[in-house]
């Protein structure tokens, strides 16, 4: 028998020795707490730059600094997981976070809070994928949909309940607690995942197995993954290629990027297992799991962004519109689970990319400036139906004809591409905003100008209106110039919403088609392949 064959059989045979369903929760908390942190901080920038004496913009930092920590530790969780033990690797990582979490709470100056989410960042990026991979072998195959319906609970609910959270927590109390309310849920989880987690025999005989130090490939990794997530998180800001600092870094993230693929493809015990790629279900899934968080970022930063910069709603009255998604995917994800037993994966996926295209194509015949508060409430929920349809099953397509001992790569690899198409998607809603704006604005003010007739009348009967009101007719016209052009800003703002949810509803319909071309899996079988 080959040793592979011997490693299935023997995963097969383990069985956990405390309920799986509690290991679940367990692993789950420690997720979701890591994936909260992603978004908690956004809406308290800018009382942390008060408080610590900096700019709004060096005060972004905070975001950027997490997020490209957290994003150069994900993909080489599968290798430091075989290096240390996956469940010490895992407690370290949420010792890391939750000892983080509170000198980020501390923190006296900006440079060491910096500091501090950085190492808060790396602790985190090895919580979600082995979080992931716990729950694949933790689960018999006939259960794993349910198990990965729970961590996208985590996964998909935390970036929505983050910024109402923060928001809460900032104005009540300080921009200090969002950080300081991780430390007793980080102990409670370090203490629970002591007692009842445990390895599988296979990851015992694999720990160390063949593992060396490959500086070469950590390097190029941390290199190319920071320079590109500094570039998706600052290119808007500093006008993409138009600054030296963005062309340099985009330089550095590409060479870094390529050289990295090419040094792993000839390693023989490889920092990233880039070779997992050769099977097509597991590309695909990668590509899916990386459009997703496009659109799972995308759409939760652009429906409170419309609210709040346009129609003047609160942080928290926006979070409030958005919380209903949060509600409906709640429901849906448990129900996905139990669907994935019934149905081929493939036929959810196309489901779920199918309903995502008519939601975002839907919300460009209703999103507007006259739109009400419950009308946006539904937008959302219309718009997270798909959402739930996608992430458990893209989840076990990613697993089909994997081998048990490539879990903790595979989880790291899947959660590592749905967190930089959360980075692109965000950046994307942010670029195309701004330039369609710009676009539709050019082409409202050729229409506004003194030889149109409906615009002078218009200026006129707004002058007029404001002299009634006790200012001076010079005043009033000019007050009437300067409120016609805040209106023209305003709808040529929302042509670009419309817009943007015309290229994500592009985008869902491409990958829709793409679900059709996958392999088959047995319902219910996990990552067992179907004959057909």
């Amino acid at each position: 028998m080959s040793s592979a064959a011997s490693l299935t059989l023997e995963q097969e045979a383990w069985q956990p020795a405390y309920n799986p369903w509690l290991i679940a929760v367990v692993v789950a908390l420690a997720a979701f707490m890591e994936v909260l942190d992603t978004s908690i901080a956004n809406v308290a920038l800018p009382y942390m730059a008060g408080n610590l004496g900096s700019s709004n913009d060096e005060s972004t930092w905070v975001l950027t600094s997490y997020l490209v920590s957290n994003a150069i530790v994900l993909p080489m969780g599968g290798w430091l997981a075989t290096a240390l033990d996956r469940k010490r690797f895992f407690m370290i990582c949420l010792l890391l976070f939750t000892l983080s979490s509170f000198l980020c709470g501390v923190a006296p100056n900006l440079g060491l809070l910096l500091f501090f989410r950085v190492l808060q960042g790396a602790g985190g990026g090895g919580l979600q994928p082995m979080a992931q991979a716990i729950l694949a072998d933790t689960f018999p195959p006939e259960k794993r949909g349910l198990a990965f319906a729970l961590y996208g609970i985590t996964a998909v609910t935390a970036p929505t309940i983050g910024p109402t959270l923060g928001g809460w927590i900032t104005f009540n109390y300080s921009w200090r607690w969002i950080f300081f309310i991780n430390i007793p849920v980080g102990l409670v989880t370090l203490f629970l995942v002591y007692r009842v987690v445990q390895d599988p025999p296979y990851l015992s005989r694999l720990k160390g197995a063949g593992v060396q130090l490959d500086y070469v490939g950590i390097a190029l990794l941390a290199l190319g993954v920071g320079a590109l997530q500094v570039v998706l998180d600052k290119g808007q800001e500093d006008d993409w290629f138009g600054s030296h600092f963005i062309v340099t870094l985009a330089v550095v993230a590409v060479v870094c990027l390529v050289g990295l693929v090419f040094w792993e493809w000839s390693q023989k015990v490889p920092l990233i297992d880039i070779r997992l790629f050769k099977n097509f279900n597991f590309a695909s899934a990668n590509l899916m799991m990386f459009v997703l968080g496009i659109m799972l970022f995308s759409s939760l930063v652009m429906m409170p962004q419309f609210l709040q910069t346009l129609l003047g709603y609160t942080a928290q009255l926006a979070g409030l519109a958005i919380s209903a998604g949060g509600v409906a995917l709640l429901i849906e994800m448990p129900i996905m689970g139990q669907l994935t037993g019934k149905f081929q994966a493939r036929y959810l996926i196309a489901f779920g990319w199918l309903a995502l295209c008519i939601a975002m194509f839907y919300s460009t015949r209703n999103i507007d400036l006259l739109i009400s508060f419950d009308n946006a409430l539904w937008l959302r929920v219309a718009q997270v139906i798909g959402l739930g349809f996608l992430f458990v099953p893209i989840t076990l397509v990613a697993y089909i004809g994997i081998p048990a001992e490539k879990n903790n790569a595979v989880a790291g690899l899947v959660n590592f591409m749905r967190n930089m198409g959360s980075s692109v998607g965000t950046s994307l809603v942010t670029t195309l905003i701004a330039r369609r704006s710009q676009y539709h604005q050019e082409i409202l003010v050729g229409h506004a100008t003194a030889g149109s007739p409906a615009f002078q009348d218009r200026v006129t009967g707004l002058a007029q209106g404001l002299v009634h009101s006790g200012l001076a007719p010079h005043e009033a016209r000019m007050q009437a110039y300067a409120r016609l052009y805040r209106a023209l800003q305003a709808q040529a703002a929302s042509l670009a919403y419309i817009d943007t949810y015309k290229v994500l509803a592009v985008g869902a319909a491409v990958m829709f088609f793409l679900a059709f071309v996958l392999k088959g899996n047995h319902p219910g079988g996990g990552g067992e392949m179907a004959a057909g």
